[in-house]
């Protein structure tokens, strides 16, 4: 029962959130700030006990680390299946993590209607959960359309608009309608896909293990694919499917920006490596060079409007896109090891990305301004926000010694033999990553001062949030084999369906 208290903790802590509001107004910050360490004790308890060496493979029965599987609709084929793998884990963990920093970074930031504030907050975070977990196709669109009702309330209530109320829920609406459409295609998918079982076997089932099995034409395969593909692609976001994102990062409020950046992203490349490639192996294998050209193309289109931006929150939304165009190449490169630099990356850019959200938040609320042309001369005033920025912006280009270095390489170094020229331009995106991570601090922090008066320093919860994500950063970059270790098995198997896919002797297919 643990893999289904993972999913109603947050629930549960948000209702209680929502419900004590009317006797304390800072009770439901203790509620969700218990909720969301217990949701990270959990998944590190089960990282200590638990053994990832077991993963699902072609042509084996399921390997799961811990799983629950429940009847649901009996007469549909949906069932409450949960599992846990290593990859599971990994994306649980840092949902726990980043959860109790939403609720840190929010503690003075949010003043109206706390409990309603933390209810949306906990039951993303839920949502959020239910994706790494579900293994129901039925029950994993369910939880992927879940958490975007929350979302457009964090937007519409609490974003920080400097330019009026009407902004803000433009903002929420825009990320529902994409994202909600794009789900919608995704269903159609999953039901197309069912349905082609239901024809070849006889056997009305969602059940991920079934359909994994499912013989497909490669016609069917391919349009089953692309509706899954372009569902996670929204999300993930591949441009020319991205414009929702800047503009949801600009009004969001500091805890949905490091949501979104740093677990929302991460659903759409963890549905890829669930459920894209092992489903579909070989429309996914003809599609790659499409899918690495738009990776390639977020890297580029991402720096250069990255550099082009004055909001600094949008600078650090663009800077997503182009560094998760790497975590698409190696996803689709056909590489065990670019896979692993993948997963790698999806960890290092989430605590990255959040922590440059959460000093951009600070920012905000000692300036009252997102605007870097009214930044300035900042360094010598604020002793501890310009050089930990300094450190974020130097990690997501990628320095040594950070967990985004390593992922980057791996990536690279990885996708190198089957896919070299893309490597090769690839490579020539983290040159451009330095000069819009730099030219975001010359643009904040140095030059002429542009805002008068005392500014208030850092306070030991601010500086403690921010210096643990370093510290974890370096962590990472210094000793990866742990990530490595954990998602080994996870990797092999989608390799091995990707392999047997163009090995027919041998296909489970």
């Amino acid at each position: 029962m643990i893999l289904p208290w993972l999913i109603l903790i947050p629930f549960i802590g948000g209702l209680l959130c929502w419900f004590v509001e009317r006797f304390d107004k800072s009770m439901p910050r203790w509620i969700a700030l218990l909720t969301m360490t217990l949701l990270l004790a959990l998944g590190l308890w089960l990282w200590t006990g638990g053994n990832y060496q077991l993963a699902p493979a072609p042509g084996a029965e399921a390997n799961w680390a811990v799983e629950f599987k429940h009847v649901w609709i009996e007469r549909f084929g949906i069932n409450l299946h949960l599992a846990l793998d290593g990859l599971s884990l990994l994306m649980i963990m840092l949902t726990g993590l980043l959860g109790v920093l939403s609720v840190l970074c929010s503690w003075k930031e949010i003043q109206r209607h706390v409990g309603f504030f933390h209810l949306n907050l906990m039951w993303i975070l839920g949502g959020v959960v239910g994706v790494f977990l579900a293994l129901d196709l039925f029950l994993f669109f369910f939880f992927w359309e879940m958490m975007l009702v929350p979302m457009y309330f964090l937007i519409a209530l609490w974003g920080h608009s400097s330019e009026g109320k009407r902004s803000r829920i433009n903002a929420a609406t825009k990320f529902f309608i994409y994202t909600q459409a794009s789900g919608l295609i995704m269903l159609v998918a999953i039901l197309g896909l069912v349905l082609v079982n239901y024809h070849n076997t006889g056997v009305l089932t969602f059940d991920y293990q079934l359909l994994l099995q499912a013989d497909l034409a490669p016609g069917v395969e391919y349009l089953l694919m692309l509706g899954f593909f372009i569902a996670f692609a929204v999300k993930f976001p591949i441009v020319p499917l991205h414009s929702w994102l800047p503009d949801a990062h600009a009004q969001a409020p500091t805890a949905g920006s490091v949501d979104l950046a740093g677990i929302l992203l991460k659903t759409a490349a963890y549905g890829m490596i669930r459920f894209a490639l092992p489903l579909f192996p070989e429309a996914s294998m003809d599609f790659a060079p499409i899918a690495m050209g738009l990776g390639l193309l977020g890297i580029f289109y991402g720096a250069v409007l990255s550099f082009a931006q004055t909001d600094i929150k949008r600078l650090i939304a663009y800077s997503s896109i182009s560094h998760m165009g790497f975590v698409l190449i190696g996803i689709y490169s056909g590489s065990e090891l670019a896979l692993q630099g993948a997963v790698v990356l999806m960890i290092a850019h989430g605590l990255s990305a959040a922590a440059l959200f959460i000093l951009s938040g600070q920012l905000y609320e000692r300036l009252h301004t997102r605007d870097m042309r009214e930044m300035g001369g900042l360094w010598s005033r604020l002793p501890w926000l310009p050089p930990l920025s300094l450190f974020f912006a130097a990690a997501s280009l990628g320095l040594p010694g950070t967990g985004n270095f390593i992922g980057e390489f791996v990536v690279l170094f990885g996708a190198f033999a089957n896919s070299p020229w893309v490597v090769v331009i690839a490579t020539f995106g983290l040159v451009f990553s330095s000069i819009y991570s730099l030219a975001m601090i010359h643009r904040a922090y140095f030059g002429p001062t542009k805002t008068e008066g005392l500014l208030q320093g850092l306070d030991a919860r601010e500086i403690g949030m921010v210096l643990l994500l370093a510290v974890l950063l370096v962590l990472l970059g210094v000793y990866p084999q742990p990530v490595f270790d954990t998602s080994l098995a996870t990797m092999n198997g989608v390799q091995q369906w990707i392999d047997t896919a163009f090995t027919p002797t041998v296909s489970a297919r």
